[in-house]
């Protein structure tokens, strides 16, 4: 038998063009570039290409350009957000907000040329509420990691409050 490399996990998410369909971001806000592997209920595994031309470079450290931490954490909860919407029924009914940020720590800068694979762990779904775990790394070495709530709210009780 030939040794084949096995296919991506789930694959129809691996481009923009998906990703779109499930958040709702948009440039220059939308920090999650490509799915590399999710595992629905699990965990998922993204990538965030940060480079020169990034908006918030432009004020942000001007003579040293730094991804804003917040940005991270940001990329992290989009990454939670594309694994909640796969994990949960009726995903197109839902929005999702993050609602806590605890435990996080910096441990290096983020900067223009890096890649950031953003890991995130899925902890606990219940009801309307999510407990998932992010870390984010340039290259084997951890950014940014911290553990994430987010609330899932139904799109009618929103459009009910307008």
């Amino acid at each position: 038998m030939m040794n084949q490399k096995s296919p991506p996990k789930n694959k129809e998410l691996q481009n923009i063009e998906k990703i779109l369909k499930v958040l709702p971001h948009r440039y220059p806000f939308l920090l999650v570039d490509r799915i590399l592997e999710m595992e629905k209920g699990k965990s998922l595994i993204a990538i965030k290409n940060v480079t020169y031309n990034e908006p918030f470079f432009l004020g942000h450290f001007p003579g040293l350009k730094v991804m804003p931490g917040v940005l991270v954490v940001e990329a992290l909860a989009q990454a939670g957000g594309i694994l909640l919407y796969h994990s949960i029924p009726d995903p197109q009914d839902k929005f999702v907000f993050l609602s806590k940020i605890d435990n996080t720590k910096f441990r290096r800068p983020v900067v223009p040329g890096d890649q950031l694979r953003l890991e995130v762990e899925l902890l606990k779904l219940k009801n309307r509420f999510c407990h998932m775990k992010g870390k984010a790394y340039v290259e084997e070495e951890v950014a940014v990691e911290g553990d994430m709530m987010a609330s899932l709210l139904n799109l009618e009780e929103l459009n009910e409050q307008e």
